[in-house]
């Protein structure tokens, strides 16, 4: 029953990591003892900046590339193995949003946003499968945790058409590998955050930050330790009986409202 939250001296890939959820992620795995977090996103110079910032709390390198495409998948994954010999957790966070009236939304933000949500969270998981299995026992099992939305669990007030529906496929994509992978010893399962700060919820928490709070049973948005602490559970021995679940962190915003 001892240390039953430690990820002391895990080793965890964070796609999306160098701002946002992905970044509050990697900074609790890191200032909670993780071994290496290496994190992912497509724009070099932000990159850069999170990893300067990061390393001040554990050992952190970034590795930019468009994960919608296989020669980023294949970037990345060439890249971890290149420096681990197993991976004990894959946090799948980098995401898209996309807002347009419905009689406006044209095929290429559609094809945008799900190619990132929902088509990267598979492929980069195949891809790292195998480091995944080098690190699982039946007692200590990898992790897989992907990063869905409230958005996915009911109707969302902004027209996000792609948003909201990539966000349930992944809440569904997370249960059928949790079925596929538990035989290799990998739980995967899936956090979906609701109003937290970050680049993506700016304008929607300029425009309407002071509703939503009130609105919110708890009245307030996410802060940095609710994500961490709950990617942190999901990676620790704490849910070592816990597979294929959707855990809402939004202050009961979907399931009270």
């Amino acid at each position: 029953m001892q240390n039953l939250f430690s990820v002391e001296g895990k080793t965890v890939v964070v796609t999306g990591g160098s701002r946002g959820i992905g970044a509050m992620i990697a900074e609790g795995f890191l200032r909670n003892g993780a071994k290496s977090v290496y994190i992912t996103a497509r724009k070099v110079e932000e990159c850069q900046a999170a990893v300067a910032r990061l390393s001040a709390f554990g050992k952190c390198e970034a590795f930019p590339a468009d994960l919608t495409k296989p020669e980023g998948i294949e970037l990345v994954a060439r890249e971890v193995e290149a420096r681990e010999q197993s991976l004990d957790v894959l946090i799948n966070n980098a995401g898209a949003v996309w807002a347009e009236p419905f009689d406006e939304l044209g095929v290429a933000a559609w094809d945008k946003v799900m190619n990132i949500n929902v088509k990267a969270v598979f492929f980069l998981t195949q891809r790292l499968h195998k480091m995944l299995m080098a690190s699982a026992s039946h007692e200590n099992p990898a992790r897989v945790i992907n990063i869905g939305s409230i958005d996915g669990l009911h109707c969302p007030p902004l027209e996000t058409y792609p948003y909201s529906a990539s966000k349930a496929a992944v809440h569904h994509l997370t249960r059928t590998m949790a079925a596929r992978l538990a035989p290799d010893n990998i739980l995967v399962n899936c956090l979906a955050p609701g109003p937290f700060e970050s680049k993506m919820m700016a304008a929607t928490l300029a425009a309407l930050g002071d509703q939503i709070k009130e609105a919110s049973p708890v009245k307030r948005i996410g802060r940095p330790e609710d994500i961490a602490g709950a990617a942190i559970f999901l990676a620790s021995k704490a849910s070592m009986f816990i597979t294929g679940a959707v855990i809402p962190v939004d202050g009961g915003i979907s399931t009270t409202l």
